[in-house]
């Protein structure tokens, strides 16, 4: 039987708030939003997507931090490596980091560019340099098609936001039109690309568009941070695939 119409600010829609929050696959939502004509649908539909997107954040940093908290009690300093891989290593070396640090670039910080850097994570794995490495040059590859996208490091190659646009589009190409693009207009990249990359990959916004453009250039431990999150994310979903151990 077909959902009973609503009425909402004077317009009909064809379903619920209810109807909506009992769904939890993000893509059956997104179709719904492209098929949406009403504008009051719509809305329904973007809020339904964004607290679905907010709860899946919610139970990864529960679960993350219940692993950490594993850890600790068994006193190991090294997490097996998941799937290994990119992502696995990755993984392994952001829990091998300090769980008291904090990054200043998260959303809604206003943190001075010393601040940033001075609460990004110090202390690395002895592998992170190839870890490092291997994300970086996982980069390079999948945005060497795009122009004006030259990555050699996580600092400057990213401080006008195309690289993360660049990054994103390689996955969802639909999403958003790249040779529009300005370089002069890094905050809208920025927002872009997070905004994107949480939508579709699921991706939390760990940056802060304005705490980027504030800085001459992005501390590089944080962009670090946020393309192994997108990484993982991309492998959850599919996207990409890793090498399992034997």
């Amino acid at each position: 039987m077909e959902p009973t119409p609503q009425r909402e600010h004077g317009a009909t829609v064809k379903v619920t708030s209810e109807q909506l929050a009992a769904i939890d696959d993000e893509d059956v939502l997104n179709k719904m939003l492209d098929n949406a004509g009403e504008f009051e649908e719509r809305r329904l539909i973007r809020a339904a997507l964004r607290d679905l997107l907010k709860k899946k954040r919610d139970k990864r940093e529960q679960e993350r931090g219940s692993r950490q908290r594993d850890l600790r009690q068994q006193g190991l300093s090294k997490e097996p490596t998941p799937g290994g891989g990119v992502l696995g290593a990755a993984r392994a070396t952001v829990n091998q980091q300090p769980t008291t640090n904090t990054y200043s670039m998260t959303a809604g910080s206003k943190a001075s560019p010393a601040q940033a850097t001075q609460k990004c994570p110090t202390s690395a794995a002895p592998n992170a340099k190839n870890v490092k490495q291997m994300l970086l040059d996982w980069c390079k590859a999948k945005t060497e098609p795009y122009g004006g996208v030259d990555i050699h490091n996580f600092s400057s190659s990213w401080k006008d936001g195309i690289a993360f646009c660049a990054l994103v589009h390689r996955f969802f190409p639909d999403a958003f039109e790249y040779s529009t693009l300005n370089p002069n207009k890094a905050k809208d990249n920025f927002q872009l690309a997070f905004s994107t990359a949480e939508r579709l990959a699921g991706c939390p916004p760990l940056l802060d568009p304005e705490d980027l453009v504030r800085m001459k250039e992005p501390d590089w431990k944080c962009v670090y941070t946020y393309i192994q999150e997108f990484y993982r994310c991309l492998v959850e979903k599919g996207l990409v695939k890793t090498k399992k151990r034997a």
